[in-house]
């Protein structure tokens, strides 16, 4: 399993139970509607998911957005794969959507093997070359174990 800047609940927990105790991030603003979907606020969109994107992938990443039910966040885990899969976890030290102790602490948690990148929450695109690494990395270890 690799872990991209991701929450990592275990069985019985939910995604909220994640956020306690951890400093919140003000750039990241979820506008939620009367429907109960949510969507990261327009105006602050590259501030808290991508602030070291370009304007122009930035904007394509807040335009291209899928709404998400609020509900999901509350919703406990059943079966956790990390709890019975090696894991492995990138975090990115500037992201400003997740206090950057709260990965720390659940990819040690998890006991993955974590990768550290100067980068935002949006590390996916802006440090691609350091998730296909460790993407490559997992896969090779996996390989090696027999799975």
């Amino acid at each position: 399993m690799v872990y991209v800047s991701a929450l990592a609940p275990g069985a019985g927990e939910n995604t909220s139970q994640q956020y306690e105790g951890f400093a919140e991030t003000p750039d990241f603003v979820i506008d939620v509607g009367e429907d109960g979907f949510g969507f990261l606020d327009h105006d602050r969109f590259q501030a808290g998911f991508a602030h070291d994107a370009s304007e122009a992938d930035a904007a394509f990443l807040r335009d291209s957005q899928v709404p998400i039910n609020m509900a999901v966040f509350g919703e406990k885990v059943e079966h956790a794969a990390w709890e019975t899969k090696p894991s492995w976890a990138v975090i990115a030290t500037e992201d400003h959507a997740f206090d950057v102790a709260m990965l720390r602490h659940m990819a040690q948690r998890i006991g993955a093997e974590i990768t550290e990148v100067a980068t935002s929450h949006a590390v996916f695109m802006t440090r691609a070359d350091v998730v296909a690494e460790t993407i490559e990395r997992a896969a090779q270890a996996a390989v090696a174990a027999g799975r």
